[in-house]
């Protein structure tokens, strides 16, 4: 299964864009909008809950449905804008609601993580006003979703420039879309 995780908020949002363009190449998906979710930061009582559920291995409560659906994907997409010099807060939000010990993640004996997700590849897409530094939005996806997820190879997608003055935002965007056209 195709997994499509949208963190986009904008109806006609161009990071989306660019996200459909690629999965047209991989046919059918499955989508998850984390602006339509009642995600919520884990407080307290939610982490405590979840451990109680870990502990007994009762990995068949609801708490764990989207990390079930995230480890079980073969294909990940994930769209989100660069803003404020990052990704939007609803992603992280996700990362940490999926973040499932025993489901996407585990520890061996020296306390390392071993990642558990069957995906053999997640496909980054994004776009921003300005110039785009990958450091503080798909290096953090990078490196977790190597080195705690399992998920060995990665992709970034992305168009920049888009609002600066004299760009032509239709004609960056058409390019990138043109490239994902002629590599998938």
């Amino acid at each position: 299964m195709v997994l499509y995780i949208n963190a986009c908020v904008r109806t006609e949002s161009r990071t989306d864009r660019l996200a459909r363009a690629l999965l047209d190449k991989f046919g059918v998906f499955e989508e998850v909008k984390l602006t339509s979710m009642e995600l919520k930061p884990l407080n307290e009582e939610r982490l405590d809950y979840r451990a109680a559920q870990i502990k007994k291995q009762n990995y068949n409560d609801s708490i764990f449905k989207l990390s079930k659906q995230f480890a079980e994907a073969s294909l990940i997409v994930v769209s989100a804008p660069y803003w404020d010099g990052q990704f939007p807060a609803i992603l992280k939000t996700y990362i940490e609601n999926i973040y499932s010990i025993g489901i996407v993640t585990k520890y061996n004996e020296n306390g390392r993580p071993q990642g558990l997700c069957k995906a053999k590849k997640l496909y980054y897409v994004t776009t921003a006003d300005g110039r785009y530094n990958q450091r503080f939005s798909f290096d953090y996806i990078d490196y977790l979703v190597k080195n705690m997820f399992g998920i060995k190879e990665t992709e970034l997608i992305y168009a920049e420039y888009l609002d600066i003055e004299g760009s032509d935002a239709e004609e960056i965007l058409s390019k990138v879309i043109s490239n994902i056209d002629e590599m998938y």
